[in-house]
């Protein structure tokens, strides 16, 4: 025997997707991967300057990470000088 099955009216799925996209990219960590990603992308690019070829991604972020995440992290999370 089968059974209607009566559903809810929803929001269009684009709806669903652009609120949440909003709230992604309005969440602090969001914006910390982001400011991170900036600083990855301009060492790969001074890096890539002094080495007189593109160094790529995956060099630059390791090389980031080891000499200067924490010191940027650290530096991030200190309250600004007023």
């Amino acid at each position: 025997m089968l059974r209607s099955v009566t559903r809810k009216p929803t929001r269009p799925m684009s709806a669903d997707l652009s609120s949440g996209h909003d709230l992604v990219k309005n969440s602090s960590l969001y914006k910390e991967f982001q400011a991170e990603l900036d600083e990855i992308l301009r060492h790969k690019w001074i890096e890539s300057e002094k080495a007189g070829r593109d160094i790529g991604f995956e060099q630059a972020l390791t090389d980031w990470i080891m000499k200067h995440r924490s010191k940027w992290r650290k530096a991030r999370q200190a309250p600004s000088a007023a």
